[in-house]
């Protein structure tokens, strides 16, 4: 075998790995996301909810679920109207309503031996420069935070865990299918992924890059090699 070919088959066989090892993380994360109403839909919020201020009036959502990245989170599901949900919260002077979906998701997106309680919206009535996340305590308690600020339960869901990576084989996910999206911005400090739109998606495309790289070098130099012989 020349030197050429074989170098050809070592690329051939680490981008191969590099796929496989792909599929296996395809399925993504397992976490709470953060969402902001924008006139009749949801959009991925900019900033978590540690950071986030909203107005009187605004609808904000949190979901949890299964997630490669911002691009392909789920968003919330349920009436997400400022109106009804605040309807029997009366307007008190100092104070500012904004209204909550919080979506615990699906059965799939579980962690092992948990069961979601079913999506509730609620009405925060807190004082103006409050968060979201100071919002969302005072309807929502308890909630858990990690060391690294993020936030990982709501209302004690999940009981454990906080923004693991999953594979598609635990939750019987093909990649990209956890729902549909808002917007492709992102905070790391509400995804816990380490990068604005980290996850494995990236991390997949950045080790295939390094292998491809590596790949071409040893073709170049087979090549050169050769030419020299």
């Amino acid at each position: 075998m020349t030197r050429r070919r074989a170098a050809t088959l070592l690329v051939t066989g680490l981008l191969l790995q590099a796929g496989a090892m792909g599929q296996a993380q395809a399925a993504g994360y397992r976490y709470w996301s953060f969402w902001e109403r924008d006139g009749n839909q949801w959009a991925y919020a900019t900033q978590g909810p540690s950071t986030a201020r909203p107005a009187d009036g605004d609808v904000q959502g949190f979901r949890f679920a299964v997630s490669e990245d911002s691009g392909d989170a789920t968003r919330p599901r349920g009436t997400a109207d400022f109106t009804t949900i605040c309807a029997d919260t009366p307007v008190r002077a100092g104070e500012k309503r904004v209204a909550l979906v919080i979506d615990f998701g699906t059965a799939s997106d579980a962690p092992p031996g948990e069961t979601p309680p079913a999506p509730r919206t609620a009405c925060a009535q807190v004082s103006p420069d409050a968060t979201a996340a100071d919002a969302l305590a005072s309807v929502a308690e308890p909630l858990r935070y990690n060391t690294n600020a993020l936030l990982c339960a709501i209302a004690d869901y999940p009981e454990k865990g906080c923004g693991e990576p999953v594979t598609s084989g635990e939750t019987g996910k093909t990649p990209s299918s956890s729902g549909s999206s808002g917007s492709s911005s992102s905070s790391s400090s509400q995804t816990g992924k380490g990068t604005k739109d980290g996850g494995p998606s990236v991390g997949l495309w950045a080790g295939m890059a390094a292998v491809a790289a590596l790949g071409a070098a040893a073709v170049w130099q087979a090549r050169r090699r050769g030419d020299a012989s």
